[in-house]
């Protein structure tokens, strides 16, 4: 598709077949282990047309090029692993709970070390970047929903000649497209928005970078962690209602972070002014934010977020999360539902916990 286009014309109509006459409308799905000789294609591990279909996409939106992998911590993964042996990573203080999990378990391998610093305090996250290796960035940060100023950042980082990764999962190049700021390299869990059904794992690195795409496709290649291709046809016709999936979850998240703000069993919103994800502090504790998942009705309380269905979950049931995660923390992950009944079925949970 050419450009100029608007992102809702481009999610409808990217990854589609050439338009010849009888052609499919949407790509096929390829289940085959093997090709024929001679062709694009010669084994499965190294491609695969649906694949390649769901990259065309993803990469045309975030304006690189794109790799499917077998789930969002593959793609982190083979991110991680372009910092050579011995070497150092910035992480925020708080990010997605398998990042820190991971960094956590190659540093005390050896592998590499990790240095932590509060991305939302810019000075303080560039002064960190001294004699690091990898420089990875979250914004907002999962779960605590702090914002970073990712330009002062990537500018910083590549002044410096260090590898900056973004992961942007919970803005979507919707919102916001690190590369077109100076980002070497985005990753997405592409079971969250993208795909947006709650219904696969996949994952999906973008750059522009050539060496670092041929670094990312060998360790895929080698690794094994290669998308299935009915997780890659299902996630690219996830992917052509984003658009309004998306803009129907931000309008209700914005309308809810209002009200949240004024409940009185609520005493703290981490709402960053956009995007469909809130945290809310519950009054009374971890007891009475477990109680308020006991109680929804329409809310669903699960440990994902990103589908079209509204989640909600108490992050530190986890050991792995923070301790600086407040116990009483509710993630928030706001789908399409009506925002009425989304307000009425919270409403009646947290002042069920406040009752407790």
């Amino acid at each position: 598709m050419s450009q100029p286009h608007s992102p809702a014309t481009l999610v409808v109509g990217l990854g589609r077949p050439e338009r010849t006459p009888g052609a499919s409308v949407g790509p096929s799905v390829e289940f085959t282990s093997t090709f024929v000789r001679g062709g694009d294609n010669a084994y499965a591990r190294f491609g695969n047309p649906t694949w390649s279909a769901f990259e065309e996409a993803i990469g045309t939106l975030e304006g690189g090029s794109a790799l499917a992998f077998a789930s969002g911590m593959a793609a982190v993964r083979a991110a991680v692993d372009l910092v050579a042996q011995g070497g150092s990573v910035l992480v925020p203080q708080h990010c997605y709970n398998g990042t820190t999990s991971l960094l956590q378990q190659l540093e005390d391998a050896g592998r590499l070390s990790v240095r932590r610093a509060d991305i939302a305090d810019t000075s303080a996250y560039i002064d960190a970047m001294d004699h690091v290796s990898m420089v990875w960035l979250e914004s907002p940060t999962n779960p605590m929903l702090e914002v970073a100023e990712l330009p002062t950042l990537i500018k910083a980082a590549r002044e410096s000649g260090v590898i900056t990764v973004c992961d942007n999962t919970f803005a979507t190049p919707l919102l916001q497209k690190p590369l077109e700021l100076g980002a070497d390299l985005v990753v997405h869990s592409a079971t969250k928005y993208l795909s947006g059904h709650s219904d696969l794992l996949l994952g999906v690195t973008v750059t522009t970078n050539p060496e670092l795409q041929q670094r990312l496709l060998t360790s895929r290649t080698l690794g094994g962690a290669i998308a299935g291709p009915m997780e890659a046809w299902l996630a690219l016709r996830g992917l052509r209602t984003l658009h309004v999936r998306f803009e129907r979850a931000c309008d209700n998240a914005a309308r809810l972070a209002t009200r949240l703000a004024e409940h009185p069993v609520v005493e703290r919103v981490r709402y960053p002014g956009f995007g469909a994800m809130i945290a809310i502090e519950v009054r009374g504790g971890a007891a009475a934010a477990e109680k308020v998942e006991q109680q929804v009705e329409v809310w669903l309380p699960a440990t994902s977020l990103g589908g079209v269905e509204s989640m909600v979950e108490r992050r530190r049931r986890h050991a792995s999360e923070p301790v600086t995660v407040p116990p009483q923390l509710l993630r928030l992950s706001v789908g399409i539902e009506d925002v009425e009944d989304l307000w009425e079925d919270l409403d009646q949970a947290l002042s069920s916990s406040r009752a407790s």
